[in-house]
C-alpha cells in the first residue's frame, strides 16, 4: 500500500492574489517544498496550511479550495483576528523572541495564547478529518507546537513527526513561559521530534526531564507506553539550483547589471530578513570598527547589505530599522568620499536569480545572527561558489556553524571579533579560500534538502514502527487467558516478582514503600495455590525483605541475586563476594550526597546505592553523568558492575544478577510453568535467563526482552489475583 505524507505548516507554499474578481496563484519553491518533492515517487503528498489570503466568503473559499486541491494542497482559512493574535501575536511576539534569547521583547498576552490554542485545535481537527491509517503526519515549526499532542489524544496509533525550524532555548529561559507545560506536552505527542542541531535537541530533552519528569535513554524519551525519538537533522538546501546558477541566463543578466555598479571593489555581502535576532547592528558596528582600524582598505571594499522587510507594523522592528539607518548614515557620513560609499543597504525582497548573482559577486559573505535555527544564506553562498573562491564569515550562534566549520567563525556580539574576521577574510590567500570552500561544498552537496527530508521521513517510519512493536507486546485478553490456563494445568509453577515498580509504586523515600495489607494477602494466597513457588526477586537488602515478607512461605532474593532465602529459611549467598571495594566507593557517594541535596546513600551487604529521586531533576541530570563517569572508570579494576535504575545508581560485584539467581532456583526442582514480572532494566537479566517457554512480562510499555508488557502495578496485581481465583 502506497503511504501518504500529510505536511502541516503555518503557510502553504503558494501565493494567492485577487485581480478583477479572479483568484490567481503562484507556487513558492522553497527549501521544504523542494525536499518534499523528492518523496513523491514513494508517497502521495498532501500539504495543509494557511494559503496566505484572508477570505470570509464561502464561495471564494470553495474556489480557493478547488484550485489548491489540484496542487495537493488543502487550505486552512484564518481570520484577520487570528492572524493578529495567533501569528503576529503568540507565534512572533511570544515564542519567537523567547526561543531566540530576547526575553525583553516577549509579550505574555493571554489573548495571544487563547487564539494560539484555538488555531492549533482547528489545525489538528483538519488533520484528523483527512488522515487515514498508514499516513505519515509531518508538522512544522513553532506556530503549531500543540498539534502533535492534540492529534495523539484522538489518534493514539498515528505516525506523527514534528520539526522545529528555530532554536529551542535552554531550560532556564523556556521555564519563564507561563504555558511551558502545554507546549512541551504538545510537542511530545510526536513519535519523532527533529531539530537543526544537537544543542537544540539537548535543550529540549533537558526541559522535558525537568518539566515532565520524562525518562531518557540516549535520544529516546519514555512517556508511559510511548517512546519519543529526539534527534538533529540539519536542513540542507537545493544545492544543484545554486551550484548551476552561474550558467542560467537570468543570473548572467543580473551579474552584468550589478557588476559595473560595484566598481571592481571587494564586495562584502550580507542578506537577512529585518529582525533583531540577525545581529545587524553589531555587524555594522564591526564594519565601522574595521574601517577605523584599517584605513588601507578605504575605497577598496563595499558592504552590500540586503534587508528583507518583516513585521513592519511591530514597534520593535520599526525601531530596529531606524537604528540601522542611523548606523549606516554614521558610517557613510564618516568615511565616504566623492567616489566611494562604504555601505549600500537595500530594503526589499529579491528573487532567487538576483540573490544568486549577488552571491557570485561577493568576495566575502558576512552572516552574523545573534541566534539562528539554521541560516540558509550561508549555505546558499557556498553552493554558488562553483569556482571555489570566496570567504564565509559565520556566527557561531547559527545552526549552520555546526556543519560549516571551515568558515571564519565569530562571536556575533563581539565587534572587535567581527572586525578581525573581516581583515582575515580580505587577506586570505586564494589557495586557502579554495580549500575551505571545497570542503564545505562537498558537505552541502552530500546532505542537501532532499537528503534532509528523506532522512527525517525514514527516521519517522522507524520511530513509529519501533513504538508499534513495543505496543504490540502489550498483553491481551487472549494472552491473559493463555497464562491462566497454563498456570491451572501446571503441577509445579514458579513465579518471579520484582518488588519496586512491579508490586508497589515507587516512593521518594525507599523505606516508605512497604507492602500494604492487600499485597501481603495476595502473596499469601498465591503461595497456597497448588505447589506454587513464589519468589520476590529484588534489589532490596535482605534485612528489609525479611522484615516485610519473612513470615510468608515464599522465597526471597535480595540485592539483585547476592542473597537467596528459600521459603523463609536461612539466607545464603549465591557465591563468595568481596566487599573490600565498598569503602572507596562509599567516600565518592557521600561526596555526591553533599553536592546533591535530596539524594542519599543506601548500604546493602554486597552493594551501595545512590538514590536521587528527591533531588532537583536538572542538578541530578548533571550529577548522574559525573558519577557514572567516575564509577565506570573504577569498575573494571575492582570487578564491579554499575547499574542505573529508576532514580538510583547501584554499585555491586560483577557477575551477580537476577538471571543468575533465578537459574539457581530453577535448577533445584522441576518446574513446568514459569512466570516473571519486572519493571527495571536490571530485570532484563531475569527475562533473558529464563527458559524459552517462560512467560516474561515487563511493567511499562517499552523496549524489553520480555515477551509481553503491562502498563501498571495495578495490572500486575490483577493478573496475579486472577491466577489465585483460577486455581
Amino acid at each position: 500500500m502506497r503511504h501518504r505524507i500529510i505536511t502541516v505548516s503555518n503557510r502553504l507554499p503558494v501565493q494567492l492574489s485577487k485581480r478583477k474578481g479572479v483568484i490567481t496563484h503562484q507556487v513558492s519553491v522553497g527549501g521544504l517544498a523542494t525536499g518534499l518533492s523528492s518523496l513523491h515517487k514513494a508517497y502521495d503528498l498532501l500539504w495543509l496550511g494557511w494559503p496566505g489570503y484572508i477570505s470570509t466568503d464561502a464561495e471564494e473559499q470553495a474556489e480557493i479550495t478547488a484550485v489548491l486541491k489540484d496542487m495537493n494542497m488543502m487550505p486552512l482559512f484564518l481570520s484577520q483576528d487570528e492572524i493578529e493574535l495567533y501569528y503576529e501575536g503568540f507565534s512572533n511576539k511570544t515564542i519567537w523572541p523567547l526561543f531566540h534569547y530576547f526575553p525583553q521583547y516577549v509579550d505574555y498576552n493571554p489573548a495571544f495564547w487563547l487564539t494560539y490554542q484555538q488555531v492549533n485545535q482547528r489545525t489538528a481537527e483538519a488533520v484528523l478529518n483527512i488522515s487515514q491509517p498508514g499516513d505519515l503526519i509531518w508538522i512544522h515549526d513553532y506556530h503549531l507546537m500543540l498539534v502533535p499532542g492534540l492529534i495523539r489524544a484522538q489518534r493514539p496509533e498515528a505516525a506523527i513527526g514534528y520539526f522545529l525550524h528555530i532554536p529551542f532555548p535552554s531550560f532556564e529561559l523556556f521555564r519563564t513561559l507561563p504555558w511551558r507545560e502545554e507546549l512541551m506536552s504538545g510537542a511530545l505527542g510526536s513519535d519523532l521530534i527533529g531539530f537543526h542541531t544537537y544543542d537544540y535537541a539537548r535543550h529540549f530533552t533537558s526541559a522535558s526531564l525537568r518539566l515532565a519528569g520524562v525518562e531518557q535513554s540516549m535520544n529516546h524519551l519514555v512517556l508511559g507506553d510511548r517512546i519519543v525519538h529526539v534527534d538533529s537533522f540539519p536542513m540542507g538546501i537545493d544545492f544543484e539550483k545554486f551550484n548551476t546558477a552561474r550558467s542560467r541566463r537570468p543570473v548572467i543578466r543580473e551579474v552584468s547589471k550589478l557588476q559595473p555598479r560595484l566598481e571592481e571593489r571587494k564586495v562584502i555581502l550580507s542578506i537577512d530578513r529585518l529582525d533583531y535576532s540577525k545581529g545587524i547592528l553589531p555587524r555594522l558596528m564591526g564594519f565601522w570598527r574595521f574601517l577605523e582600524l584599517h584605513p588601507e582598505f578605504h575605497e577598496k571594499i563595499k558592504l552590500l547589505m540586503v534587508l528583507v522587510p518583516s513585521r513592519s507594523r511591530v514597534d520593535t522592528y520599526r525601531d530596529l530599522r531606524i537604528k540601522i539607518n542611523e548606523w549606516v548614515g554614521r558610517i557613510n557620513g564618516e568615511y565616504s568620499t566623492i567616489g566611494w560609499t562604504p555601505v549600500s543597504h537595500l530594503y526589499r525582497t529579491f528573487g532567487v536569480d538576483s540573490l544568486a548573482a549577488m552571491y557570485q559577486l561577493a568576495d566575502v559573505c558576512l552572516v552574523t545572527p545573534l541566534r539562528d535555527g539554521m541560516n540558509l544564506v550561508a549555505k546558499e553562498y557556498i553552493a554558488c561558489r562553483a569556482d571555489e573562491s570566496g570567504v564565509l564569515i559565520l556566527s557561531e550562534m547559527a545552526g549552520a556553524a555546526e556543519e560549516l566549520r571551515e568558515a571564519i567563525l565569530i562571536n556575533p556580539s563581539d565587534v572587535d571579533d567581527i572586525a578581525e574576521a573581516l581583515y582575515t577574510a580580505l587577506n586570505m590567500p586564494e589557495e586557502e579560500q579554495k580549500k575551505n570552500i571545497r570542503k564545505m561544498r562537498e558537505r552541502l552537496k552530500r546532505y542537501d534538502v532532499i537528503r534532509w527530508s528523506v532522512d527525517f521521513i525514514n527516521s519517522l517510519e522507524h520511530a513509529h514502527n519501533a513504538s508499534e512493536l513495543i505496543r504490540s507486546k502489550e498483553i491481551t485478553t487472549i494472552i491473559r487467558s493463555e497464562i491462566r490456563a497454563a498456570f491451572n494445568r501446571s503441577l509445579r509453577p514458579m513465579i518471579f516478582l520484582d518488588y519496586d515498580g512491579t508490586l508497589r509504586p515507587f516512593e521518594d523515600v525507599p523505606s516508605h514503600a512497604s507492602p500494604d495489607d492487600a499485597l501481603l494477602d495476595l502473596l499469601a494466597a498465591l503461595s497456597k495455590v497448588g505447589n506454587c513457588d513464589c519468589v520476590i526477586i529484588s534489589g532490596r537488602d535482605r534485612t528489609t525483605l525479611q522484615q516485610w515478607f519473612g513470615h510468608l512461605p515464599i522465597s526471597l532474593v535480595a540485592e539483585h541475586g547476592a542473597w537467596i532465602s528459600r521459603g523463609g529459611n536461612d539466607w545464603r549467598t549465591s557465591e563468595e563476594l568481596d566487599e573490600s571495594w565498598k569503602e572507596d566507593v562509599r567516600i565518592i557517594l557521600n561526596q555526591f550526597v553533599e553536592r546533591t541535596p535530596g539524594s542519599l546513600v543506601e548500604e546493602k551487604n554486597y552493594s551501595l546505592v545512590w538514590h536521587y529521586r528527591k533531588a532537583d531533576v536538572g542538578l541530578a541530570e548533571v550529577r548522574v553523568r559525573e558519577l557514572l563517569s567516575r564509577l565506570n572508570s573504577m569498575a573494571g579494576a575492582l570487578n564491579l558492575q554499575v547499574l542505573q535504575g529508576s532514580k538510583v545508581i547501584e554499585i555491586k560485584n560483577s557477575g551477580v544478577h537476577k538471571g543468575q539467581a533465578a537459574m539457581k532456583l530453577l535448577e533445584e526442582r522441576q518446574y513446568d510453568f514459569v512466570l516473571a514480572f519486572g519493571d527495571d532494566w536490571t530485570d532484563e537479566y531475569l527475562f533473558k535467563a529464563l527458559p524459552a517457554d517462560a512467560y516474561t512480562i515487563k511493567v511499562g510499555v517499552r523496549a524489553t526482552a520480555a515477551k509481553y508488557c503491562v502498563r501498571s502495578v495495578t495490572q500486575v496485581r490483577d493478573l496475579l489475583q486472577q491466577l489465585v481465583l483460577q486455581k
